[in-house]
């Protein structure tokens, strides 16, 4: 690596969340370094996180792409980027922090989740000084970081987090854990002690570039202040490229305060990266995987999170070959459950029919996916019928788990527009296509063993409240949860229609990541329904996140009176509609001392718009650690082990109460306790304007089922039973 940076790449667990083909292009997405240049052997990149796009080049730009590339120069192999309108002259000195702050506006940067501390007040203060990027302050490091990357997950752009440094970047560590397995596009940015005080033990010091080496796709420490344009453009390059991650950057508080002239037009450093990146589908292995379909009798596809910008094509795909789709987890919504050939998720809890078809499968279609063990159980027994086609964009991924008969290392979305053209230019291969047997036998494993709950008297089944949920939104919600029961109860119940609308912590796993994540989604995608279902452990995790809900998001004094010049407006009969406009006597303005002039800076709609940010949350709330309390009552003779969260002096009455905390952060909030109100209750939530919390009151003795349990096989599915009965 370059002096003055450290960089990194680690074990990564899941697919791309999102790849580049459907990313809003940067100009270094759209002319990459020469590839002419030798790999560095001193590079930390390997294999694992060098995979990505085709090579874009002047000859060969992206192939597909939602917005057209900004039209760049060369010039002796240095990219130069388009113009931008700095609020500084080109030879005008700034200090680092503004040159981060215009190196983020120029990757197109407009919100940023971001807590001050000392070592990043620098960072702060040029974010004041902004047009264009907006700070939503939150009230916990990983708060920021999750909401970040739900809204990384939900738009599919870049979350950017900042934190201070010590506790603030540590803080940081389970959110880059997250996106990591999750493969989420994410750059988080930390502040440093002075380069003097590091490894001095000085205050707030923390190593973060070395307790993140291992979950992180790449991270740096800035020790040059000229080093940071080309940092910042690398850093969101390696987020979104390939199998995207999070990238960290360590930037101490003096290179911060360090004055120079940028140069924007550095040229990337990553030149073993981009040569490691999978070429393009060649017809002849596509050939091979269209063979294997024609000759099978029992094909399924089992689809994740990396197919999230395919989802078109594999649309295409199986409206050509009457393929049935099977999803993981994070593969939910990419192509819609409620089509007829969907048979929904796999896995642990997944569907009995879903879990069938791999089972009983001839050929088995890998896109994207990691063979995970909450998915496969036991490996051996695992579609051991089938012949495995596994697609990757990451070749670490390809054999780790699972040997697959066929594999390609290739983008999916390209992977897939050629296989859908070869069947078109084939007819007679279509034609000849007929799995309708296997998907009558499918048919009747759904008519068999469809997903099911009990009713007993007035008690809420906690997969009613998620049914209803679905129908009132018309499956349109975008959905964030925590982790536990109530995840797997949501992604049984609820029926996702598109990609992005589902929001969870998939391989790591981290309670607390609902509520974050549901208000990043919300800051990134105005006017969606969004709904954080959670349940009460989970909940409590992150519970501080509440206050956001409710807290104007302004940067400075001139954010402040631009607010009141548009509440004033609307209030008056002026132009601008659908904004929440809380009385002029609520808003906490300056006391003793004059606004700052606006000198015609600000977004102010937007700032209006997340005064109030429309959240709404139902917390299926059972007492306990759901999925402790079903092991517990499964595996260990019903055996409580810590995992109930009330207050035992007290069992009769719910503890704590929610609806507490939505008063302290004034949200309006309700409890519902019989199935007969849950309707009512929902449609309520659903209709009050900004953020809402519903506390519904339902049994811990529910199971999520179906249920194989952990080393399984198909054989040993769990269909029925709940904490009522002995096992």
């Amino acid at each position: 690596m370059a002096s003055g940076s450290t960089s990194a790449t680690t074990f990564a667990a899941t697919k791309p969340f999102c790849n580049l083909s459907n990313h809003p292009l940067h100009y270094h997405h759209a002319f990459a370094p020469s590839l002419s240049y030798p790999c560095r052997s001193t590079s930390a990149l390997r294999d694992r996180s060098a995979v990505s796009h085709p090579q874009p080049s002047l000859s060969n730009p992206p192939a597909v792409a939602t917005k057209p590339a900004v039209r760049t120069e060369q010039r002796d192999h240095q990219m130069v980027p388009p113009p931008f309108p700095s609020r500084f002259a080109a030879d005008e000195p700034r200090n680092g922090a503004d040159i981060l702050v215009e190196a983020l506006e120029r990757e197109g940067v407009s919100d940023v989740f971001a807590y001050p501390g000392g070592a990043s007040m620098e960072i702060h203060q040029a974010l004041t000084r902004s047009s264009s990027i907006r700070n939503v302050l939150r009230r916990h490091e990983q708060g920021e970081i999750f909401a970040a990357e739900g809204y990384a997950c939900s738009t599919g752009r870049v979350g950017v987090c900042i934190a201070t440094s010590g506790p603030g970047a540590t803080n940081l560590v389970s959110g880059l854990a997250n996106a990591l397995l999750d493969s989420i596009p994410l750059v988080a940015i930390t502040g440093q002690v002075p380069r003097r005080l590091i490894g001095t033990e000085a205050f707030q010091e923390t190593p973060i570039v070395e307790v993140t080496r291992f979950i992180t796709k790449h991270n740096y420490l800035i020790l040059d202040v000229d080093y940071i344009p080309r940092v910042v453009r690398e850093a969101f390059f390696l987020a979104s490229s390939g199998r995207p991650g999070p990238v960290l950057i360590d930037i101490p508080k003096d290179v911060q305060k360090q004055l120079a002239v940028p140069n924007w037009f550095q040229e990337m450093k990553l030149h073993g990266y981009i040569h490691r990146l999978p070429k393009p589908p060649v017809d002849s292995q596509l050939e091979l995987i269209v063979d294997l379909i024609v000759r099978s009798k029992k094909p399924v596809l089992y689809i994740g999170g990396g197919c999230v910008n395919s989802s078109s094509e594999l649309r295409r795909f199986v409206d050509l070959t009457g393929i049935p789709v099977a999803s993981t987890l994070m593969g939910l919504g990419v192509f819609p459950s409620c089509d007829d050939m969907s048979l929904q998720m796999l896995g642990m809890h997944g569907t009995v029919y879903a879990n069938y078809s791999v089972d009983k499968a001839d050929l088995l279609l890998a896109f994207v996916v990691r063979f995970d063990d909450r998915v496969t159980g036991k490996l051996e027994a695992f579609a051991s019928r089938a012949s495995i086609v596994h697609i990757d964009i990451d070749p670490a991924e390809i054999g780790k788990n699972k040997q697959p008969h066929v594999s390609l290392c290739a983008d999916i979305r390209l992977a897939l527009e050629r296989l859908n053209g070869m069947l078109v230019e084939k007819e007679e291969v279509v034609r000849s296509l007929d799995f309708t047997a296997w998907r009558n036998e499918l048919d009747e494993q759904k008519k068999n063993w469809p997903l099911s709950f009990q009713n007993f008297g007035e008690a809420i089944p906690p997969q009613y409240a998620i049914k209803v949920l679905n129908e009132l939104t018309n499956g349109e919600a975008i959905i964030s949860t925590g982790v536990g029961q109530h995840q797997m109860w949501s992604a049984q119940w609820y029926k996702y229609k598109r990609p992005r609308q589902w929001l969870t912590s998939g391989g790591l796993g981290a309670m607390g990541f609902g509520l974050p994540a549901a208000i990043g989604a919300a800051v990134g995608n105005s006017g969606s329904v969004v709904v954080d279902i959670d349940g009460d452990g989970s909940f409590i995790m992150n519970v501080q996140e509440l206050a956001v809900a409710l807290t104007p998001k302004w940067s400075s004094w001139w954010e402040r009176e631009e607010l009141v010049k548009n509440v004033r407006a609307v209030q008056n009969g002026g132009e601008l509609e659908n904004v929440c406009a809380p009385p002029l006597s609520s808003l906490p303005l300056p006391k003793g001392r004059p606004l700052r002039p606006n000198q015609g800076r600000g977004p102010t709609l937007a700032t209006i718009r997340a005064y109030n940010l429309p959240v709404k949350m139902m917390v299926l709330n059972n007492q306990h650690l759901g999925m402790v309390v079903q092991a517990e009552d499964r595996f260990y003779k019903a055996n409580r082990t810590h995992s109930y969260l009330g207050n035992p002096t007290k069992e009769s009455e719910i503890f704590p109460n929610m609806l507490k905390f939505a008063e302290a952060c004034d949200i309006p909030a309700a409890r519902v306790t019989k199935v007969s109100e849950v309707n009512g209750a929902i449609q309520k939530m659903l209709e009050t304007h900004g953020p809402y919390l519903l506390d519904v009151i339902v049994s811990h003795q529910e199971h999520v089922l179906p249920m194989i349990p952990s080393g399984g096989a198909f054989k040993d599915v769990i269909r029925e039973g709940d904490g009522r009965s002995s096992y």
